[in-house]
């Protein structure tokens, strides 16, 4: 097990300055902002109402309490804490925590909770651990039941994470979170208590192992069935085989890429692998950052306030110039929504058509998160598109105003003390990482498509040009399985635009379909035509096969794709930013719309049921919460009975 012991010094490292040179936004960036801003009028300022109704009680939180809750929340601390406590003179930190020792991401986090508690008894403050929320693992559950409460976790994470905050003692808030679902989840539910402070720390990645391409190559023969079982699973092995995030460029990377360029990260963290000195360095320092800028000091940073129009914009730019996850065109819908932000993929979609793919990570190169972190990572990304005028500046971030301060790397100095240093100027691997002026490609690498068949998001970063426009025959499937047995019977051996409906929010809870990705590939590679259209995810290791996913309405909504039929002719044109069935309008109306597969209420799903009947659209983030709307006033007054209104 990684050695994470961390003694911290008495304050906080020196943080990196604010550059003094001017940066001015290119001006899309700065009229989607402005539409965004406008648009969110009044969802923010109730946000932000609430946020300062909060703010103006006592401080340090804790005070407000009674004798006997106060006890109750320093019952078990020892008696220095206790004192430290009772005094209510310093800051009380709420840690946050997704460790579980089965996931290779989270495993790390089992030591994180010591080294930051140390760093807090450093700053003469308490810290404990608040609450944990589950972390479930898609690579897991890929292509079986379990994948059905994916999606949902991550409001029960954020669920999760409010109830760890509602004790209303904590003064500042460090998130322990990586994984696909529980980094979004967590900055939902922390956004509630958004008149904290708060700053994520991630685990980092593991280290590179079997080659990403040969990865591939080996999955496609089994899905010839030129490979075996045993086979296979050493493969796979070699790929995921440590401690740390999986190291392709996913949804779990790209929630760290999203952070950082939020900034709530301390600088240069993102990438840093659990087994690097840096690690622990990192965790105390931003444990002690956390306490430096709460309401008891002059530098009072809620999250909140962090968390605004220009930081939202701030990571959709940094998802598309990496070619990043598609999960998070629900996710940072959401998460926006959580601040009162009406984020939408109309935005998306216009962003895109500015920002530039600077980077090359599988799926769309062969490199890994490792070889990016090498080449410069985030800070040397940060930086260019920051000259590029493709980023705000003038933002709150964790380690204070200006996200210029983000183009500084962190290092440990001859002492073994954490400082900061000036990013290298220029890429360390161009096949990697670009500058903004010499992208691998004009724009970004996440289309938006609408059509007849309604609206979806479509990954073309990593597709090759012959593949941005497929026309074909549907052939159409209700789940997985079945379509699996047609590609090993040979039926898809053909130009086809396979249709798997039935997998939106509503239907099953929106699962990721990576388990199709070798299938379609080896039809691909035959030379066929090949797209798919569903209304279901696909993990963020997809890209090389035409997928035009999240389809909104979705086909247990009534959307059209509950209507498609075998042999209708489908186009998916991602230049054109089109989906559509050439079938004619009142025929296609005219069909009786396909009835649902029932499915099984085993392995917990039945728990959800609640959940699908509330979710939300994909294009409104598929979230079970209503957060961009004022509570309803309520239908009676303190003390009358509802019964009476009724």
């Amino acid at each position: 097990m990684t050695d994470n012991s961390f003694t911290p010094a008495i304050s906080v490292p020196q943080l990196p300055a604010r550059s003094e040179k001017f940066f001015t936004v290119h001006p899309i960036i700065g009229a989607v902002t402005d539409g965004i801003i406008s648009r969110s009028v009044v969802s923010r300022s109730h946000y932000l109402a609430m946020l300062e109704s909060e703010a103006h009680g006592e401080h340090p939180r804790r005070s407000a309490l009674g004798c006997a809750n106060q006890a109750h929340g320093f019952a078990a601390c020892g008696p220095d804490e206790k004192l430290t406590l009772r005094r209510r003179t310093q800051a009380q930190l709420g840690i946050i925590t997704s460790y579980n020792d089965m996931l290779s991401a989270h495993q790390p986090f089992e030591t994180y909770p010591s080294v930051i508690r140390d760093a807090a008894r450093a700053q003469g403050a308490v810290a404990q651990v608040a609450g944990g929320v589950p972390a479930m693992c898609d690579g897991i559950t890929q292509g079986y039941p379990g994948m059905e409460l994916s999606l949902f976790s991550r409001d029960v994470v954020a669920m999760a994470t409010a109830v760890g905050l509602s004790h209303d003692v904590f003064d500042a808030v460090v998130m322990l979170g990586v994984c696909d679902k529980i980094v979004p989840g967590l900055l939902i539910g922390a956004l509630q208590f958004g008149h904290l402070p708060a700053a994520l720390v991630p685990a980092g990645p593991m280290s590179s192992g079997l080659a990403n391409s040969e990865k591939k190559r080996l999955r496609n023969l089994y899905a010839e069935g030129k490979l075996d079982r045993e086979a296979l699973l050493d493969a796979e092995s070699a790929s995921y085989h440590g401690a740390g995030t999986c190291t392709f460029y996913g949804t779990a990377n790209s929630n760290q890429m999203v952070v950082e360029v939020m900034g709530l990260h301390l600088p240069g963290t993102a990438f840093v692998p659990p087994d690097s000195a840096l690690r622990p360095a990192l965790t105390a320092a931003t444990a002690q950052r956390a306490l430096q800028i709460t309401s008891l000091d002059d530098e009072w940073t809620p999250l909140g306030q962090v968390v605004d129009e220009k930081a939202v914009v701030n990571a959709v730019v940094g998802l598309l110039a990496t070619g990043g996850s598609t999960n998070h065109t629900m996710h940072l819908v959401a998460i926006a929504a959580a601040a009162g932000i009406k984020l939408t993929w109309a935005d998306i979609d216009e962003l895109s058509s500015v920002v530039p793919l600077l980077t090359r990570m599988y799926p769309n190169g062969s490199a890994d998160v490792n070889a990016f972190h090498a080449a410069g990572g985030t800070p040397y990304l940060i930086g260019t598109l920051l000259d590029a005028g493709l980023l705000h500046e003038d933002v709150k971030t964790l380690a204070g105003p200006g996200l210029s301060r983000y183009r500084n790397e962190p290092v440990l100095d001859e002492q073994g003390a954490l400082t900061w240093r000036p990013a290298a100027q220029e890429s360390g691997n161009d096949t990697v990482l670009r500058p903004a002026t010499d992208p691998f490609h004009a724009d970004g690498g996440i289309k938006i498509l609408d059509g007849t068949l309604g609206r979806a998001v479509i990954k073309v970063s990593a597709l090759d040009e012959e593949h941005r426009i497929i026309d074909a025959p549907a052939r159409v499937f209700d789940d997985q399985p079945t379509f699996v047995r047609a590609f090993e019977s040979g039926e898809l051996d053909r130009d086809v635009v396979v249709v798997v409906r039935f997998q939106g929010p509503r239907a099953n809870g929106m699962p990721e379909l990576h388990k199709l990705i070798p299938a379609l590939s080896v039809l691909l590679q035959r030379g066929h035509r090949v797209a798919l259209v569903t209304d279901g995810r696909m993990s963020g290791a997809s890209g090389t096969v035409p997928a035009a996913i999240h389809v909104t309405p979705e086909a247990a909504d009534g959307g059209a794709l509950a209507r498609i039929v075998d042999g209708d002719r489908i186009v998916v044109d991602s230049f054109r930013g089109k989906v559509d069935v050439l079938v004619d309008t009142a025929e296609l109306l005219d069909r009786q719309i396909a009835a649902a597969p029932v499915a099984p209420a085993t392995l917990g799903r039945r728990l959800f049921a609640s959940f699908r009947d509330r979710v939300g659209t994909a294009d409104t983030g598929a979230s079970v919460f209503d957060l961009t709307e004022p509570e309803p006033e309520p239908e009676f007054t303190h003390g009358q009975h509802a019964a009476e209104v009724l």
